[in-house]
């Protein structure tokens, strides 16, 4: 009875965001200056612009998931989840007079359920605001310094790889966790890599080409994020045996397909490595302990607007493709690909709306497959529709398809179906 309860109220709620969003002005024609529009709790009677003006920007967003898996993984049900961040940027050239210096913060909070580790098991992920454990820490915490007319930068403080690197706009509109940080290396790490949730102290140095359209950028990391002995709060740690982690990548952003502005034309190569060993997965020595090896790999990376939609600046098909490896006799997964469409604008009058389609492929690695029986890969589908109901609010429901969770044999396809609702206050 319980079950059937939850389930006829997360169905009603999902036909009411949709009838909501349906019959809603998306209010395209705001250009996004006016805080008193764009977020829920306005202008503060003109205090946030006199900040701006000043130099002084500040964000906030909560978001809240209602994940149910429907059938198969580990168990079906329904599970709440919240993600809320504050974020503060200093433009110290208007505050102290300091040309082309930068301060940034962002914190964060999760509260709710475990809908991927408790009901479903995927081991790609099937919600990007899910963690471990339920915390409040920094992800960001940075100074930076621009020169040469702001094509070389350098960064030093708190800082996620996944803020920069291996990035396509065009599949940030998915729910699902791989679309953010490729599988290939979020799988990574002694405490996992430094991505959302946990930043590392890092040094990050990006250089453009004289029009900008071609970068380089590199950024070396403490190779174990946080305090793998307290997962909450937030840790800067320097451990023996930490080592570093160092990445790199190269891109360009080539011509905008039909002249506009804000269409994507990006396409980058990147590597990574690790300093540190990590146990094999099989294989011990001749004393039975674990051989060691160095965690390395490489991604490619390219996004397009495959098809502008005329006189609409922004809007159309894009599309992406992402692929990435890692060292196959230490992780679960020896290489990973997502490829996407999504189109911005779908339904004439809704043009800051987003109708996508993606995928996420994991392919398991021969000793891990071999050690666990284990089924040779897993791929997560998933249909999602991102609505702009108001400049300051998203709804947006999302269907997902599991294929061998986790790559385990004996756990069955799942079905999940998910509502995010996102606030800008």
């Amino acid at each position: 009875m319980r079950k059937t309860l939850k389930s006829g109220i997360f169905s009603l709620g999902l036909l009411l965001c949709l009838n909501c969003a349906f019959h809603i002005s998306a209010h395209a024609e705001d250009d996004g200056r006016d805080l008193n529009l764009t977020t829920l709790t306005g202008d503060w009677n003109g205090q946030r612009q006199t900040w701006l003006d000043r130099g002084i920007s500040l964000d906030f967003t909560h978001r809240s998931d209602i994940v149910r898996n429907q059938d198969g993984g580990i168990a079906t049900g329904t599970k709440w989840l919240s993600y809320t961040d504050s974020r503060i940027r200093l433009e110290l050239n208007k505050l102290m007079g300091w040309d082309g210096w930068t301060a940034y913060a962002q914190f964060h909070s999760e509260l709710g359920g475990k809908p991927n580790i408790q009901k479903v098991g995927s081991f790609i992920g099937v919600d990007n605001i899910e963690v471990n454990t339920n915390t409040a820490q920094f992800s960001a915490l940075w100074l930076e310094k621009n020169i040469l007319d702001d094509r070389l930068a350098v960064l030093l403080g708190m800082y996620a790889i996944d803020t920069e690197f291996y990035v396509t706009d065009s599949s940030g509109v998915f729910l699902q966790r791989a679309m953010g940080m490729n599988i290939s290396v979020a799988q990574t790490g002694k405490n996992g890599p430094p991505i959302y949730p946990m930043a590392s102290f890092a040094t990050r140095v990006r250089y453009k080409s004289v029009d900008k359209n071609t970068y380089l950028q590199v950024a070396v990391l403490d190779g174990v994020p946080g305090d793998p002995e307290n997962p909450r709060g937030t840790h800067v740690k320097f451990a023996k045996g930490d080592g570093v982690l160092l990445i790199a990548e190269a891109g360009h952003f080539g011509e905008k397909p039909g002249g506009d502005d804000k269409a994507l034309n990006k396409t980058a190569i990147g590597i990574w490595r690790y300093s540190s060993h990590f146990d094999e997965i099989s294989s011990p020595d001749e004393n039975g302990k674990p051989l060691q090896r160095k965690n390395f790999g490489w991604y490619i990376l390219t996004e397009r607007t495959l098809l502008p939609k005329a006189g609409h600046p922004g809007q159309g098909l894009q599309g992406f493709l992402r692929f990435g490896t890692a060292q196959k006799d230490i992780n679960q997964s020896d290489w990973s690909v997502n490829l996407g469409l999504n189109y911005v604008g779908f339904f004439d009058g809704r043009a800051e709306d987003q109708l996508a389609l993606g995928m996420t492929y994991a392919h398991a690695s021969e000793k891990y497959r071999k050690l666990n029986h284990a089924d040779n890969f897993e791929a997560v589908a998933e249909a999602t529709y991102k609505m702009q109901v108001r400049p300051w609010l998203v709804v947006q429901p999302a269907v997902q398809c599991v294929f061998n969770p986790n790559m385990d044999a004996s756990l069955k396809k799942a079905w999940v179906v998910s509502v995010r609702t996102e606030i800008a206050f």
